[in-house]
């Protein structure tokens, strides 16, 4: 299981920027107050918008796997590349995912140690030069589109960059293998009963999975949403969700000290509250970790940044996400985070072992400043330079913790992306604000219709005029 330490996030550690130990332990307060707030979460697990908490749970683990599995069987070998579209919590999480499961060169890598799957391409921006690149190789890689398989993953079919994106390569796909054939090209994920995706959908004849109901973007990705690229590329879905069901029944105990996920958000929540830590810093010491930090900070981002809160006082609530990987940011980062505004909580990630894939620094170089690293493994050296850092925060009273991995696999990564869902929920109790909604993010999207001519939405280009100028 993934270890939580947080003992650099204690008075003892950091003075007066820590929590006293006291106030976290059995008996206290806070240990009260958390038991309460458990007892609420798992009165409200499976309901609403909670419902993400049962993707590891049969029997909708079993009903999302075998859907998976069976379209996933249905493509395996007919495709070289597969591209997958979506923005936000149906992109990150796919982004992580590859990125943390399979090597930084699996692209690059011929396809019999890819185990046959195709290379994956996830696009979440609308960026013409980045979207076009990746036609780009799927057309000029030979026999070109038709061994291209599009993932397109969108609730409503409306989001404009999705749909932009999809209307694309649907006519594209159209003109390489003509319009009777072009729907073996699409894996849609979707709302499975309504909406402007669904109807296309079902008019188009496309393959599709479920968005289930209840489940937020940001919570999403242990459903099809992120387990059909996942499956595509060989990654052990079954092992990610096993892995999150595990820290589930670790983050439903009552007592504080057992509850990883309720001791996280009581001491982030606290520090920001209680010590002005708003600044929350996830830096991975892994780089197949780092695209895990993206996809934590939609989840931090958008589920505690609220104006009100659910009695609708205007509280301005919610902590920043910042992203940092060790060692490189230790060069451009550590300088600002040591004798910078002390307002932030450091969590940083590490790894036990890395496995076949460690190296040892050769032996034989023969000069003197640089004897001390050889034969010492590079695992050894990441670890050292962690710890190193670690300890110069201490030094400067910068409260850090750290999230161990034993080893990132396909069990762990499952528990991390649990442990954060859960905290987060957690965090969104202690705020009192509603965690599932981002009401902020709406005025972008119309003012966006407006301005792209969409009927019904020309006051809001009027607006967008009338403020910044025509």
């Amino acid at each position: 299981m993934l270890d939580l330490d947080y003992r650099n996030c204690l008075s003892t550690a950091v003075g007066d920027h820590g929590l006293d130990p006291a106030s976290v332990a059995a008996g206290s307060e806070w240990a009260k107050r958390v038991a309460d707030l458990t007892a609420s979460l798992e009165s409200t697990r499976n309901t609403g918008w909670e419902r993400w908490r049962g993707l590891p749970f049969d029997p909708v683990k079993s009903q999302h796997i075998n859907d998976v599995l069976a379209i996933a069987e249905r493509c395996q070998g007919r495709f070289d590349n597969m591209v997958v579209l979506g923005i936000g919590g149906s992109a990150l999480g796919n982004i992580a995912l590859q990125s943390a499961l399979n090597p930084s060169t699996y692209n690059l890598l011929p396809a019999s140690e890819r185990r046959g799957c195709p290379r994956v391409f996830v696009v979440d921006n609308v960026d013409p030069a980045y979207f076009g690149s990746v036609l780009d190789y799927c057309r000029s890689s030979d026999p070109g589109l038709k061994r291209t398989l599009f993932n397109v993953i969108s609730k409503s079919g409306e989001t404009c960059e999705t749909a932009s994106q999809f209307m694309t390569v649907r006519q594209m796909m159209i003109d390489a293998v003509g319009r009777d054939q072009h729907a073996d090209h699409f894996v849609i994920i979707t709302d499975p009963e309504k909406g402007t995706m669904r109807r296309i959908c079902d008019e188009n004849g496309y393959t599709t999975l479920p968005v289930p109901e209840g489940v937020g973007g940001r919570f999403s990705v242990l459903s099809p949403v992120g387990l059909f690229s996942a499956a595509m590329a060989g990654i052990d879905i079954h092992m990610l969700l096993e892995g999150a069901a595990a820290m589930d029944a670790r983050c439903s105990k009552a007592d504080l000290a057992d509850n990883p996920a309720a001791m996280l958000a009581t001491l982030l929540h606290r520090l920001g509250n209680e010590r002005d830590k708003d600044v929350h810093v996830m830096m991975p010491y892994a780089n197949s970790l780092y695209l895990m930090a993206d996809w934590y900070r939609q989840l931090w981002a958008e589920s505690l940044g609220k104006r009100h809160d659910k009695a609708g006082r205007e509280v301005f609530a919610g902590y920043t996400p910042v992203k940092a990987l060790g060692t490189t940011d230790q060069h451009s980062q550590v300088q600002l985070y040591r004798e910078g505004p002390n307002d932030k909580v450091f969590c940083f990630l590490e790894v036990g072992t890395f496995g076949a894939q460690d190296l040892t620094i050769p032996t034989g170089l023969g000069v003197e400043p640089l004897a001390y690293l050889e034969g010492a493994s590079f695992s050894r050296l990441l670890n050292a330079e962690k710890r190193a850092t670690e300890f110069a925060f201490v030094e400067s009273q910068r409260p850090n913790l750290t999230i161990r991995f034993p080893q990132v696999d396909a069990a762990h990564i499952g528990q991390f992306i649990a442990l954060w869902e859960i905290t987060t929920a957690y965090v969104g109790l202690m705020l009192g604000i509603d965690a599932y909604d981002q009401p902020a993010v709406e005025t972008g999207k119309v003012a966006t219709f407006g301005l792209m001519g969409r009927a019904g939405y020309e006051e809001w280009k009027q607006k967008v005029d009338e403020r910044l100028g025509a």
